[in-house]
């Protein structure tokens, strides 16, 4: 009997339902998320990610949910061709989730939902210290477009100074005028 460390996430959802799919026996352990069960000894000794959900087939542990997919399909033959482009295409289709549709779904709930106002930049000019860096050109690129993923810095009021000081920079402003100079080649 399997045992599957879970909560109600997306990631988590995945188990059961492959687990009822192919009509395996399992016992379904909660892990409430929300108030930090993920963080304690016992359950970190399944998985030191601290991440749900975590399936126990005896001596195995697995704690990546695609990776428990593919242990069950491989377990009972289903619901996974046996061979071919057909099976290719299965595992395309599982790595294109697990790259981009996974993180992409977390990472926009996250900044939808959860995101506060970076609190370093509450006591920062910018967002490693008081001195323009590396770092902020890498965060700006990402915000400077941040209309792509349906992003505001509404009720941000650090992020907006933060952004408008680095947008306002000679060498940012080249640096877009050359870029959305592109747009109008294409």
């Amino acid at each position: 009997m399997f045992e599957l460390y879970a909560f109600a996430t997306p990631n988590s959802v995945k188990s059961p339902i492959a687990l009822e799919e192919m009509g395996l026996s399992y016992v379904l352990k909660p892990v409430n998320i929300r108030q930090g069960e993920q963080k304690a000894p016992d359950f970190l000794a399944l998985n030191p990610n601290a991440k749900v959900p975590v399936l126990v087939d005896g001596a195995l542990v697995l704690t990546e949910s695609a990776a428990i997919l593919v242990h069950l399909a491989e377990k009972t033959g289903r619901p996974l061709p046996r061979d071919g482009a057909d099976r290719a295409r299965v595992f395309e289709q599982l790595f294109f989730h697990a790259s981009a549709l996974s993180p992409a779904f977390g990472n926009a709930g996250f900044f939808k939902r959860r995101a506060t106002d970076p609190q370093p930049l509450a006591q920062a000019r910018f967002v490693a210290g008081d001195d323009f860096t590396i770092a902020d050109i890498a965060h700006f690129g990402w915000l400077w477009r941040r209309e792509f993923p349906g992003l505001t810095l509404d009720g941000r009021s650090n992020l907006v100074r933060w952004f408008d000081a680095v947008a306002a920079r000679p060498a940012v402003r080249r640096a877009i005028a050359r870029v959305e100079a592109l747009l109008q080649a294409a």
